[in-house]
Order: C-alpha cells, then sequence, then structure tokens
C-alpha cells in the first residue's frame, strides 16, 4: 500500500470509528461515503482482520470489533502527533513572521510607536498586525501572541498582565488657556464631555459617572456630550479642543509626555479595575520569536 493511501485510509477509519457512520466521516473529510467506505475495506485487506461489524441497515450505526477497538486510541494518537509535526512545520517556514492581534487604538497610540525599537532588537523578523476588537480565533487564524485589554481571562489562552491603568480628564493646552484653569471638577460642568464607547461592553471600566463621583461632584450632566468608539479618536478630539476625553492612562502617555494633552486633576486617583495582558496559545509559549516580543514587550511597559 502506497503512503498516502494508507495515510488517508487511517484518517477514514478513526473518522468513522468517532462518528460510528461512513456517511458523518464523509462529511467531515469532505468525500462521498462510499470513498470512506472503500478506504476502510483497504485498510482490513491490509491488516487482514474486519475493524467494523457493518450493521444490515445501511443507517446502522457502525460497531468497532475487538481489532478496531484495540488500535483505534493508538491511530488516534499518531494522527494528533502527525497533525501537530505538520503545525511546527508551517511554524518553522514562517519563523520570520510574527502575527500580533491588538485593538486599533492599542496600535495606535502605544504599539506602533515604539515598534520600531524591537525592529531593532529583531530585524529578520517581520511583524503582521491585526487589528480588531473582536475575539480571534489564535489557532485558526495562526496568531502568534496579542494584546488584550480586561479582566485577564480568554478561554485558551495564557494571559500575562503587562500593565495595569488609570484613568483621567485630559484636555488640549489651548482649551485650558481659553478657559484660564480647572480649579475645582465641579468646573467641568459647564464643558463638552467626550465618552469612549468603546468601553461600553467592558464591564468594570470606570464611567464618567464613576469618575466624578470619585472627585466628590455627583450632581454633574454627564448624558450630553461627545461619543465616540475609538479610544484613539477620543484623544485625538481632545487634542484638538472638542472638549475635556476621560482618558486611558496607557492610551495617553505619549500625548501628556509630548504636551498634546494635559492631565486634569491628577490628585484624584481612579485606577481602573481592567488591566493589558499579554495573550498566547499555550503550545506556543517556547516560540523563540514569541518569547522575544512578550519579553520586549513587558520590558517597553516597565519604560514607560
Amino acid at each position: 500500500m502506497k503512503t498516502p493511501v494508507y495515510l488517508n485510509a487511517l484518517r477514514a477509519f478513526e473518522a468513522s470509528a468517532r462518528h460510528q457512520s461512513f456517511s458523518a466521516a464523509a462529511g467531515e473529510l469532505n468525500v462521498t461515503p462510499a470513498a470512506v467506505g472503500q478506504l476502510v475495506r483497504t485498510l482490513e485487506d491490509w491488516v487482514g482482520t474486519l475493524l467494523f461489524v457493518r450493521g444490515s441497515s445501511g443507517k446502522a450505526r457502525l460497531a468497532l470489533t475487538d481489532a478496531g477497538e484495540r488500535a483505534l486510541p493508538d491511530i488516534r494518537a499518531g494522527l494528533a502527533s502527525l497533525a501537530h509535526g505538520l503545525e511546527r512545520m508551517k511554524e518553522a517556514a514562517a519563523r520570520g513572521v510574527l502575527t500580533v492581534t491588538v485593538s486599533p487604538a492599542f496600535a495606535a497610540k502605544w504599539l506602533l510607536p515604539r515598534i520600531d525599537r524591537f525592529q531593532a532588537v529583531c530585524p529578520d523578523t517581520d511583524v503582521r498586525l491585526d487589528t480588531s476588537l473582536k475575539p480571534v480565533d489564535f489557532a485558526a487564524q495562526q496568531i502568534d501572541i496579542g494584546v488584550r485589554y480586561g479582566a485577564g481571562f480568554w478561554p485558551g489562552l495564557v494571559a500575562d498582565k503587562l500593565m495595569d491603568e488609570q484613568v483621567y480628564p485630559v484636555c488640549s493646552p489651548q482649551l485650558l488657556t481659553d478657559r484660564g484653569c480647572f480649579e475645582r471638577p465641579c468646573d467641568l460642568a459647564r464643558e463638552t464631555l467626550i465618552h469612549d464607547l468603546s468601553m461600553d461592553a467592558q464591564t468594570g471600566f470606570p464611567s464618567w459617572d464613576e469618575w466624578l463621583s470619585r472627585a466628590g461632584m455627583i450632581d454633574v450632566n454627564t448624558a450630553r456630550g461627545m461619543k465616540i468608539n475609538n479610544s484613539a479618536a477620543v484623544l485625538q478630539a481632545a487634542i484638538e479642543g472638542h472638549g475635556i476625553a476621560m482618558a486611558r492612562s496607557v492610551m495617553a502617555h505619549d500625548d501628556v509626555a509630548a504636551g498634546r494633552l494635559v492631565r486634569l486633576f491628577p490628585e484624584v486617583d481612579f485606577a481602573s479595575p481592567l488591566a493589558y495582558y499579554v495573550v498566547y496559545r499555550a503550545e506556543s509559549a517556547k516560540l523563540p520569536r514569541l518569547v522575544t516580543f512578550r519579553d520586549w514587550l513587558c520590558a517597553e511597559a516597565l519604560a514607560n
């Protein structure tokens, strides 16, 4: 028996045993039920014994013979090992590419301004950036590593804390000059408040109401104002003088340091219960390019 036929026959046997049906196995393998049946018969001829007890009706479920029962665990483990080995081959072939998933705002305000420093450390690694707010399937989409904001739990992924975060109001230097100054939080009542709608889905993220309450203000109307569904655009609106934004410290760090934004009321300390995490699959944890990028992210976070 030629090796490709042998492997296809083993796949047909394993799928038929799992589904207890040639038809269901055929659907999984994208072939006809007759083709699955022929592959299994070829395997039976080769090993010299029956592997299934066929029912009298074509609709009856397949039952394994004793020989099939004994062989199935090893064959299943062998096929799984082959699949794992093929994945390792693919990873080796793409060893110069690192696929990173982050939110669009995190990419714009934190990662991209720093990525040249990673390229200087690893000039042979090409970074492929996947920017999305939606959950992604790391295995199916061949994602190596990501940065996510939340409470620290994403099913199927390892999550290492990268950075904590504070929230605080910011405005442009020009707006501050035009208003003279903001002496007390109640002065914000007459200003346009900029709201970050992208955080609405994040349970526990502090709102304008919560920050004002922490600052001792409970009678400020926060229902009105500018509403934007991107954290980077929220900061840009504040930079352009459209109002006072509730900033996330990680996102606003560079703009505040460069003087494009001014932090208001720094005496009001409000830590977000959410944080940034580096996320990746456990089976990829020792990939050299992933380890290098993860360590670089941690070093950059400490430098902030």
